[in-house]
Parts: structure tokens; C-alpha cells; sequence
């Protein structure tokens, strides 16, 4: 199990103060990650591994984030877009049928209540062009969001906010609301999308090689890392014209809509770099992307 967060002082005053107490930062990347089975949070897998060597890369290369903005696949809210707003956000374990071990995980990373208020005032929901809600009480870290932090950053120290998905909106408008947080990324904010490329957990082959697929998922994440590496991001919120290959890789497409909003806070120009570019169980693409990053990822 982990062990509880150290906060200091300086953590405890930026988890208290408004954007205000984000300074003027070099430019931080954005990320999708791929986070496939919770069990990546624990098992001591190349995809683990490559979520550490990430965050060691991130502070070596920009510094250590003020701030995590994550956009997990696993926080759906009904019809208006909500951003955690409590001082010590809870560890979800929000899956059943896996391990103790897995269970007894725990992220005490500080929430930022004072930024979640004022970001929610900044944000608009696209079309109704009202300010994002703040949830105080309700929600806290999932494992699409912590599965992929805790191995990233395990100290637990950097102030960490959710951001949901309202499944029943546009494409358009998910990737609208990610462009309203480019800024962000020049104040300290890390942008986390965490999701799956494809991801049809009905057609999952268990004793499957990471290189092993169906031909619809192939074609599937061909496609998407055909406009990343185009630079037309725009492009990615039209994946269902593609048809039943779209409805074969997503039954349901929560797991895709993080890669929207990570995608709007792309500037024009960013570079895209993939890694852990394979599939889990056949059916789950791990493709991740690293936007604003010139260093090489380099896989084991």
C-alpha cells in the first residue's frame, strides 16, 4: 500500500490558493496514456515501467508540475461538465474481480479546491456556454487517473484535479473544451488524458501477445495515429463516419473521448511522439502520445 502523501507547507498553500498561485512555467506537454487493465497500476510490466520513466522524464526536462489535470475514461457525468473540488480527493477502486494488492492501492495526492473554483469559472461548456461545475464531495481519483499518476509521480505530492465526460455531448464539443486548456500548460499544468485508443473489453483475448489484434482494432488505431502524426487533430472527433470499424473498437466511447480533450490542448505544430504501441488482451490499444516534447521515447 502506499504510504501517506508528505505534504509541506508549499504544497499545502497551492492546494489552498486560486490559479493565482500557479506561476509562469515553461510550456508542459500533453499526454494521452493508454491505461488499459488496472492491473498495470501494480504488475511490473513494460507499460508500468514506461509510466515511471515518463514522470522521471517530465520533472528532468520541464520541472516538476504545479499541478495534474487528468481527463479519465472513468468519470461520466450526466449532462454538465464537473471538475473535482475537495482538499483530499479519495482513491477510487472502481472495478471489480481483481486482487487485494490491487484494492489496498492508495493515491494521497492533494486535491486544489481553490484552483478547481476558479478553473470551473474559466472553463465554458461548450454550446451552452455555461461555467463548469465543481464537485466538492462526490467524486475524487478513479483508476484511470491514478493507475497511471501513482507510478508516474509515487510521491504524491503534486496537487491533482479531475475533469469529467459528458458522454451524451458532441465529439466537437469535448475537443472544444480541451482547447479552452492550452493555457494552462504555460502555468505549470501537466494535461493528462487516460483512456484507450480501442477498447472492446467484450472481444478481449486473455493469453494474447501485445503484438496480437483483430483486424478492426488495427485498422482502428491505424487511423487514429494516422491523423496524430498528420497534425489533424480536429479530424479525431469524426471517428464514427468509419462505421462499424468505430463501433467494433468503441461499444461505448468513453475511453476515447480523453484523447479529445488531451488533443484540443495541442498547440499547432507540436510533434507527436508514441510509445507503448501494442495491444493488451487484443482488444485494447496502449497507444500513448506525448505532445511538446522533442526528447525521443525510447521503450525497453
Amino acid at each position: 500500500m502506499s504510504s501517506a502523501s508528505p505534504f509541506s507547507s508549499t504544497d499545502q498553500l497551492a492546494a489552498a490558493a486560486g490559479l493565482a498561485s500557479l506561476r509562469p512555467s515553461a510550456r508542459m506537454p500533453v499526454l494521452f496514456l493508454g491505461h488499459g487493465s488496472p492491473m498495470n497500476a501494480i504488475e511490473n510490466n513494460e507499460y508500468r515501467r514506461s509510466w515511471q520513466r515518463l514522470g522521471e522524464r517530465i520533472e528532468r526536462s520541464f520541472g516538476k508540475p504545479q499541478l495534474i489535470l487528468c481527463i479519465s475514461a472513468h468519470w461520466l457525468t450526466r449532462s454538465d461538465w464537473a471538475i473535482t473540488g475537495m482538499d483530499r480527493p479519495r482513491t477510487i477502486h472502481d472495478f471489480g474481480g481483481f486482487p487485494e494488492e490491487l484494492f489496498a492501492q492508495q493515491y494521497p495526492a492533494p486535491g486544489a479546491p481553490a484552483v478547481a473554483d476558479e478553473l470551473a469559472q474559466r472553463l465554458n461548456r461548450p454550446v451552452q456556454e455555461q461555467p463548469v461545475i465543481v464537485d466538492a464531495t462526490e467524486w475524487g481519483l478513479d483508476h484511470g487517473t491514478w493507475s497511471v499518476i501513482q507510478p508516474m509521480f509515487p510521491r504524491a505530492d503534486i496537487p491533482v484535479v479531475q475533469l469529467s465526460l459528458v458522454y451524451e455531448r458532441s465529439p466537437a464539443s469535448h475537443f472544444a473544451l480541451g482547447q479552452q486548456l492550452r493555457a494552462l500548460r504555460e502555468q505549470g499544468v501537466l494535461i493528462v488524458g487516460s483512456g484507450n485508443i480501442v477498447h472492446n473489453l467484450r472481444a478481449l483475448q486473455h493469453t494474447s501477445s501485445p503484438q496480437q489484434t483483430y483486424d478492426w482494432a488495427q485498422a482502428f488505431d491505424a487511423h487514429v495515429a494516422g491523423l496524430i502524426q498528420q497534425g489533424d487533430l480536429q479530424g479525431l472527433t469524426r471517428f464514427q463516419e468509419l462505421g462499424q470499424v468505430a463501433r467494433l473498437a468503441h461499444p461505448t466511447f468513453d475511453h476515447y473521448l480523453p484523447l479529445l480533450h488531451a488533443a484540443g490542448a495541442v498547440h499547432a505544430g507540436e510533434s507527436p511522439q508514441f510509445f507503448n504501441d501494442d495491444y493488451q488482451m487484443a482488444a485494447i490499444s496502449m497507444r500513448s502520445v506525448i505532445w511538446g516534447d522533442s526528447e525521443p521515447v525510447v521503450s525497453e
